[in-house]
């Protein structure tokens, strides 16, 4: 009789399947088998238990209280929301995309995917980071108050970031940057000891690269 294979069952249940196997022509392996270990306890590769930054993209029902329904899913169960984008984008109307930038380990990643695409109003839910490359970019107004060399300094930095002024008086300018949220951290950072004021950012706004849609 052809023996089942051991990854198909337990020596736990050994008394309660042999009357099965037996009618079914298998017979388990020898109770003196020693098994492969990783089969009897299987262990978290090292990228299972390692936070991680995720950009989860959401396609919504454009109607009242699906950002709210949302957020409370995110706080309801601890998970953390770093930046958060919402926006009609179809002609009509009728559909919003939801842009969450969150982290955790890819066990909570997939918790969070599995528990938006359960809620009513949402449609797709696709994970950026990992389903392949994708654009990510930031809007950015940041004030700088400074006279001086400090004013110059921060003129000279501001082009290299290719930063465009959208204010400006004789002691203060308002800084437009766009790009990743490394580059507007940077500057941002350089801007501390030039006079930084006030800073307003949009969130992340994410594109899967190609042809790829959510």
């Amino acid at each position: 009789m052809p023996a089942l294979p051991m990854q198909a069952w337990r020596w736990s249940d050994r008394c309660c399947l042999l009357p099965i196997l037996t009618r079914q022509g298998m017979t388990p392996p020898r109770p003196d088998h020693t098994f492969p270990r990783t089969l009897v306890y299987p262990m978290l590769s090292p990228t299972d238990t390692t936070p991680r930054s995720a950009t989860i993209s959401v396609l919504v029902d454009n109607e009242s209280g699906v950002l709210a329904r949302v957020i409370g899913l995110f706080s309801g169960r601890g998970y953390n929301i770093d930046s958060l984008t919402v926006a009609p984008v179809d002609a009509a109307g009728l559909h919003s995309r939801i842009n969450v930038v969150t982290s955790g380990t890819s066990m909570v990643i997939e918790q969070i995917k599995a528990q938006l695409d359960r809620l009513v109003p949402v449609h797709r839910v696709a994970d950026l980071t990992m389903d392949g490359p994708h654009v990510a970019r930031e809007l950015a107004l940041i004030k700088v108050i400074g006279t001086g060399e400090r004013r110059v300094e921060a003129m000279r930095i501001a082009d290299t970031f290719r930063a465009h002024v959208v204010d400006t008086t004789l002691g203060s300018f308002v800084f437009e940057l766009t790009g990743a949220t490394d580059k507007i951290d940077a500057f941002i950072e350089l801007m501390r000891d030039l006079g930084l004021a006030e800073v307003s950012r949009s969130g992340i706004a994410a594109l899967a690269r190609g042809s790829r849609v959510i």
